[in-house]
């Protein structure tokens, strides 16, 4: 580890240490990021949205990750049995095939109804082989817990607009219409979900579109939710959203829109507009670099 990677270790730990100490634990809910995976970089984006939740809001905040890529990797995601402590997940997964045990500790979570955020690339998290007794869960995670499986996506940036006229209380202090870094996904959202944000993207070809995840009708511009609130089959609160890109925290109002969620979620009032909070500097690249498995 560099000495800027220590530093930055030794501040996220002592403004930790800080803020458990200047008010009773019992009194802050504990929100638990579990990061798995390298894409979109959450592994810089999520520890700088723990530490304002747990400096300027009343919550305190663990991360679940790994100093390896995740992603169909047999090692999976060691701590997960963190979530048994959580009153919130924030769940920025890709892609993976972690080990049944360690599935478990998700599922459990999952199944206890407590309040769920996904972020971006979570609507496809699992990728169990073809035959496995979890890949159900391929499809599964995204429409069941958040509700919306991964379909395609596009190209660019996305254009973001208010879903409806009535603009709900997790977009307080959030000012539209308004680009996002990143491209569109489609989604496809229950009819008991309440969409509050469209996007709008470009996409590279039009037509049939064959891939892994279907086949899609695609145009050349199309608008689709891109992040809505949903109670799912456990009884668990939901906000669920695609935005995720790196660049996207580059924003504060993007970086708001996370913290209004995860209040929202969480059963806390929405912070106020004048509240503060941060951009947050997530790099130009969508990989992060880890170390290789040992």
């Amino acid at each position: 580890m560099n000495t800027k990677k220590q530093l930055t270790a030794f501040i996220f730990f002592f403004t930790t240490l800080f803020f458990f100490s200047s008010a009773p634990a019992d009194e802050k809910k504990h929100v638990v990021f579990v990061i798995g995976t390298p894409h979109y970089n959450p592994s810089e984006t999520m520890p700088s949205i723990a530490r304002q939740l747990e400096e300027n809001y009343s919550f305190r905040c663990s991360i679940v990750t790994t100093n390896y890529n995740p992603e169909k990797n047999e090692k999976g995601i060691p701590g997960l049995q963190k979530l048994s402590e959580a009153d919130i997940v924030v769940f920025f997964l890709r892609f993976l095939t972690i080990p049944e045990d360690q599935l478990a500790y998700i599922l459990s979570y999952i199944q206890s109804g407590k309040p769920v955020v996904g972020l971006r690339t979570t609507s496809h998290a699992f990728a169990y082989p073809k035959g496995h007794k979890l890949s159900h869960w391929n499809d599964g995670f995204g429409s069941r817990v958040l509700g919306s499986k991964y379909f395609i996506h596009g190209k660019g940036t996305t254009q973001v607009d208010l879903a409806s006229s009535q603009a709900h209380q997790i977009l307080d202090g959030l000012d539209f219409p308004r680009t996002a870094a990143g491209t569109l996904y489609l989604s496809d959202i229950p009819e008991n979900a309440i969409s509050i944000l469209r996007g709008t993207g470009e996409f590279k070809k039009s037509g049939k579109i064959t891939n892994a995840f279907g086949t899609h009708q695609i145009s050349k511009t199309m608008t689709d939710d891109i992040a809505w609130t949903w109670e799912n089959e456990w009884g668990g609160k939901v906000v669920s959203t695609s935005l995720g890109h790196p660049q996207t925290f580059a924003d504060e109002q993007w970086v708001r829109f996370i913290v209004n969620a995860i209040h929202w979620a969480a059963g806390e009032p929405i912070p106020q507009r004048d509240s503060p909070i941060k951009a947050v500097p997530g790099g130009v690249n969508v990989n992060h670099k880890y170390k290789k498995p040992q």
